[in-house]
Parts: structure tokens; C-alpha cells; sequence
């Protein structure tokens, strides 16, 4: 075995093919051409001579000469054409050997069919001598004959080992100019550093969209679910302080005036409550700090139900209820009088006490429904008072909650941003380091392919000189 050496038509400096040459002949070919049978027989033919299958080659190594075996059955495929040239590739001595001629009485043209397809595939199968074999015929001996008297004669040969030299040169630079022409891939790292890139501005961007969005959408809940929450407080305090209404008997109105103060103060207390823990949650929520709470704004002064004197009125009702009391009394006695006439006298009187209480009742009655009127027109005043300054009240907490949010959202974006654009600034640098680092190789390779393509075109003109 002996490493290829470089030809004196390469320039120097030209990496040698790497290829270790065998003095052995391979044969090689598709399945079920008879392959192992051939190198079986030709070494009991030929014992001078080493003979080798395909798999007995290292990948690096290369032999002397390639029998390459085909049935005659039928042509050749394109899949077989592919393992010639993988067979062939640093060796020039090639020869085809159509094999089982001995039953199959048409190999000539199969022969003829298999030439022709392989010239077209390349030039340099069209020199590729061909003849028929038998290897273990089923009556006789193998056909050998033309196969070695072709195989010795080319062997004979003073420019084989040249010409095999050469053609491992032609496939070894041909390689490396394909390589080359190819492009250089894109630089791991650049690449990687340019989604890197794109994915920090993505991100950025996606991120500042969705915290906007929540921001607002936030904001927005918190200004309907505390507007409903203040009304709902508001309308429940107005329906608890209509029933105590209804159950007042008139007296110690100052008592129920100090109730509904102190109800008013605890619901716009409940309703800051209310607001600070609505709005500490949505804080949590966006990462953003808790809104300070403001002083509580002052209670709207309720006032006091209009309980005014109703001198006029009273006399009315004196008036009315007198004369119902009257007509009472007159009922009163006349009953006594027809069921007793000597108890008149005690009708009269009893008739005359029935009228006067009948009376007071009527006049203290009316004047209790009245003032719960008066006193229930208040309450509802207040509520309404109190619902509006409730609403109001969340209306400018969440006003000032979402100019908060919006700063420190702002002063986010902002460190966000400038947190990107020094990454960034990171990322260009490198990606412009590798930029230089690749252009300069791209100048080696186009150097490196002008002394490829130079020694290429030197060595096919010595190889092919021999045709």
C-alpha cells in the first residue's frame, strides 16, 4: 500500500487526496450479478493476483484496477451506474465483465445496452472495455478467458499506476472546487445571533402589546366593577334606610338624622375599601406598584328632613278630627239610647270620651304618616347625594390609578428599550466581527478555487492525453 503522491502538474501547496493505493484488483456490482462468485473464480484463475470485494476495501483505500460484474439478465439501473461510480472514483483501470452468459444466451445485447448507457453517463466509461463471463457455470468450466487476457494486458500497462494516480487527483480536486463553489454555510454563531436578534425585538415588541392591552383592559373592569360595586352600596343603604323609615313612630327624629349620617360615612368608607383593594389587586396583577390612598373626601352633608311647624295644617286635622269625633260621639249615644233609654245620660258622656280619643288617634296618625313621608323624600335625597359622591369617588381613584399605571408602564418600556438596544449593540458587533472574519475566508476560497481549478485543468489534460 502507498499514499498518493502529488502529480508534478499540481502546484504546490495542494492538499493531496488522502487516498491509500492497494495492489489488489476489487470486484464490484449490483445484487445477484454474480459478484462473489467472479472474485472466487479469479483468484483460482489468476493466483498471482489479489482479488477483493467492495467491502473488503477501507473507505480511504483505493485499488489497482475495478472488475465491475453485471447480470445478463437484464440492463443496468441507475442505482447500479451509482455504485460504479463510487467504485470507480480514484481508480482509471476499469473493466466490465457481463456475467452468467452461460444461460442467458442474449448478453450481447444487454452488453451493448450497458455500454451505451454508461457512455452517456460519462466520458470515461466510453473507453471501458467490456466481455462476457461465466464464472460457475451449471455444466463446464468458467468462461475466464477474455476477462483475464483484458485485466493482464491492462495491467501490463507502464501509465496504469499514473493514470490511477491521476484520476484520485481529478476526483480529490473536483471535490474540493464543488466544496468551495458551493458557498461557505452560514456561520453557526451569526446565525444564532441573528435570531437571537429577531427574537429579542419580537419579544419586546409582543410584550409591550400585551401590557398595554392589560393595562387598559384592567383599568377598565376596575372602573365598571367599582361603579357597580358603589351603586349597589348606595341602593342597598337606601332600601335598609326605607325600611327603618316605615318602622319609625315619629318620635326622636334627631336619633334617625345621626343614623343616616353614620350609615353615609360607613358606605363611602366601604366604597374606598373597596376601591384600594380593587385597585391593589390590579397593581399585582400588571407587576405595578399600589396606588396610594388619597384622604377620604369629606361625607356629602345630608341635612336634615324638613320637619317644619304646621300650625295651619294642624288646625286642619284638629278640625277634621273633631268633627269626625263629633260624629262618633252622636253614634255613640244614640246607640245607648235605643238600647237603653234610661242610660242616655251615660251615652252622652261615653259617646262624648269615644269622639275625643277617636279624634286625637286620626290627628296623631296623620301626622306620623306625614312626617315618614317628609323624612323617606329625604332619605332618598341623600342616597342619591351619596351615590353620585360615591361614583365620583371611584371615577378619580381610577383616574389616578391609570395615570400611575401609564408612567410605570411608560418607565418600563423604557428600560425594556434601552435593555434591548444594548443587547442589540452587542449582537451587531458580533455579527459584524463575523462578517469581516467571513469575508476574509470568502477571499481565501476564491484564491484557494483559482489554484484548484488551475491544477484541475492541468491534471485532466495529462489524463485524458492517453485516450
Amino acid at each position: 500500500m502507498s499514499p498518493e503522491t502529488a502529480p508534478e502538474t499540481v502546484p504546490a501547496g495542494v492538499d493531496p487526496p488522502g487516498v491509500v493505493r492497494r495492489d489488489v484488483v476489487a470486484v464490484v456490482g449490483p445484487w445477484l450479478a454474480g459478484v462473489s462468485a467472479l472474485a472466487a473464480a479469479l483468484r483460482a484463475r489468476v493466483p498471482g493476483r489479489a482479488f477483493v470485494e467492495a467491502a473488503d476495501l477501507a473507505p480511504d483505500h483505493a485499488p489497482v484496477a475495478v472488475v465491475f460484474a453485471v447480470s445478463a439478465v437484464a440492463p443496468l439501473t441507475e442505482s447500479d451506474a451509482a455504485l460504479l461510480d463510487t467504485a470507480a472514483r480514484n481508480t482509471d483501470l476499469l473493466i466490465g465483465a457481463v456475467t452468467k452468459i452461460d444461460v442467458h444466451r442474449a448478453w450481447h445485447q444487454v452488453l451493448a445496452t450497458d455500454r451505451e448507457m454508461l457512455a452517456a453517463r460519462s466520458p470515461r466509461y466510453a473507453q471501458m472495455p467490456w466481455v462476457g463471463v461465466a464464472a460457475a457455470p451449471q455444466d463446464g468450466e468458467p468462461a475466464l478467458d477474455e476477462l483475464v487476457e483484458v485485466l493482464a494486458a491492462k495491467l501490463a500497462d507502464d501509465t496504469v499506476d499514473r493514470r490511477n494516480e491521476l484520476r484520485a487527483w481529478e476526483t480529490h480536486l473536483t471535490g474540493r472546487i464543488g466544496t468551495l463553489s458551493a458557498g461557505r454555510r452560514p456561520d453557526d454563531r451569526a446565525v444564532l445571533l441573528a435570531a437571537e436578534r429577531e427574537e429579542l425585538t419580537r419579544s419586546l415588541r409582543l410584550a409591550r402589546s400585551e401590557r398595554h392591552i392589560a393595562l387598559r383592559s384592567q383599568v377598565q373592569q376596575a372602573r365598571v366593577q367599582l361603579a357597580y360595586y358603589a351603586r349597589n352600596r348606595c341602593a342597598s343603604v337606601r332600601t335598609e334606610l326605607s325600611e327603618d323609615v316605615a318602622e319609625w313612630n315619629g318620635r326622636r327624629a334627631d336619633r334617625l338624622v345621626s343614623y343616616v349620617h353614620r350609615r353615609s360615612a360607613e358606605v363611602m368608607r366601604e366604597v374606598d375599601d373597596g376601591i384600594t383593594e380593587h385597585l391593589a389587586d390590579v397593581a399585582a396583577e400588571l407587576g405595578l406598584s399600589v396606588p396610594q390612598v388619597p384622604a377620604p373626601d369629606p361625607v356629602p352633608d345630608p341635612g336634615v328632613p324638613g320637619l317644619r311647624s304646621r300650625t295651619l295644617e294642624t288646625r286642619l286635622m284638629m278640625l277634621l278630627g273633631a268633627g269626625f269625633g263629633l260624629g262618633a260621639a252622636f253614634a255613640v249615644s244614640r246607640l245607648f239610647a235605643g238600647l237603653a233609654p234610661g242610660l242616655a245620660a251615660s251615652g252622652v258622656v261615653i259617646g262624648a270620651l269615644a269622639g275625643l280619643l277617636l279624634s286625637v288617634w286620626v290627628v296623631g296618625i296623620r301626622s306620623v304618616l306625614h312626617d315618614r313621608a317628609v323624612v323617606d323624600r329625604w332619605v332618598t335625597e341623600v342616597t342619591a347625594r351619596l351615590r353620585e359622591a360615591a361614583e365620583q369617588r371611584v371615577a378619580g381613584r381610577v383616574l389616578v390609578a391609570e395615570v400611575q399605571f401609564t408612567g410605570e408602564n411608560a418607565a418600563w418600556d423604557e428600560r425594556q428599550a434601552a435593555e434591548l438596544s444594548r443587547r442589540v449593540a452587542e449582537i451587531d458587533v458580533d455579527l459584524r466581527d463575523i462578517a469581516v472574519v467571513t469575508a476574509r475566508s470568502a477571499a481565501d476560497s476564491r484564491r484557494e478555487l483559482s489554484r484548484l481549478r488551475a491544477a484541475l485543468t492541468a491534471v485532466c489534460a495529462e489524463l485524458h492525453s492517453g485516450y
